[in-house]
């Protein structure tokens, strides 16, 4: 069950948070076990997949030749 909030409940906790800024105090993970797991975030999310590394190249090379199409072009 959800906690249900009251107005004065909420300006009360913005203020907090405000005060505490936890948003400053986010630095990243500082051992080596936590840097290490952090640069494997992208592999979770696919972004370094094959299917993903392939499509890139393929647009890559589809706009190098689109540019060499515009290149070539004379007005």
């Amino acid at each position: 069950m959800s906690r249900i909030w009251t107005q004065e409940q909420r300006i009360e906790q913005a203020k907090r948070i405000r005060s505490w800024k936890p948003w400053q105090k986010s630095t990243g993970p500082k051992t080596i076990d936590g840097k290490k797991r952090t640069s494997q975030n992208a592999y979770k999310h696919g972004g370094r997949s094959q299917e993903f590394l392939y499509e890139a190249k393929r647009l890559k090379n589809a706009f190098n030749e689109y540019d060499r199409f515009l290149n070539g072009l004379t007005f």
